[in-house]
């Protein structure tokens, strides 16, 4: 991708009519690697880009960050670009929704996985020797208890709290409904809890 440099969206007030550009045109020549028609496309696109990747991801930053890894995709990936089957527009803010939606799920999964860390740390024995040995023989202890779930409980719970997946990645993982998910953990956790006798008062 040509360098790119970063760009603050204001609108042009300066009462010129300029013509759309052709953007259908500009993406065939960037497939052709025209450094002037990718300008002309970034200037074009960018606006509505930023502005699309923001309302999803709402961070200022991350969504700058986001727009330039779209325009570095539409750089790489313009061959694949065919004007008959959608418009260079369609085809581009398609795959801005889906970059913007990708950085929520990995931040909120990071989030998730630094959650359970603490609490496991927040759990640990200060005996570093003595713990080691609890976690080895509570992980004999779990994964015989998992033996005890329904095979879709075990899927769930494996995903979910060994995968780092949120609640709606392993409904997209297992082709369940979200509530059908949050159930199955549910029932699945209450299951271990009895089994390995966990106090839950």
């Amino acid at each position: 991708m040509p360098g790119r440099e970063t760009v603050v969206y204001m609108p042009d007030h300066d009462g010129g009519a300029a013509p759309a550009p052709d953007l259908d045109e500009l993406m065939a020549r960037v497939a052709r690697g025209d450094q002037a028609a990718f300008g002309d496309l970034y200037d074009a696109l960018a606006p509505l880009v930023h502005g699309l990747v923001l309302r999803v991801v709402r961070d200022p930053a991350q969504s700058e960050e986001v727009t330039q890894e779209v325009f570095l995709e539409v750089w790489q990936q313009a061959r694949r670009f065919d004007a008959d089957r959608g418009r260079a527009r369609a085809w581009i803010t398609v795959m801005a929704h889906r970059r913007a939606v990708d950085r929520v799920r990995a931040a909120q999964a990071a989030t998730d996985r630094d959650l359970r860390q603490g609490i496991r740390e927040y759990r640990e024995s200060y005996d570093d020797v003595e713990h080691r040995v609890e976690v080895a023989l509570e992980s004999e202890r779990v994964n015989r208890a998992l033996e005890s779930l329904t095979e879709v409980q075990k899927q769930a719970i494996r995903l979910a709290y060994y995968g780092g997946y949120t609640y709606g990645e392993v409904a997209d993982a297992l082709g369940l409904p979200l509530g059908t998910v949050k159930t199955r953990i549910r029932d699945g956790m209450i299951r271990l809890r009895d089994v390995l006798g966990v106090s839950h008062g």
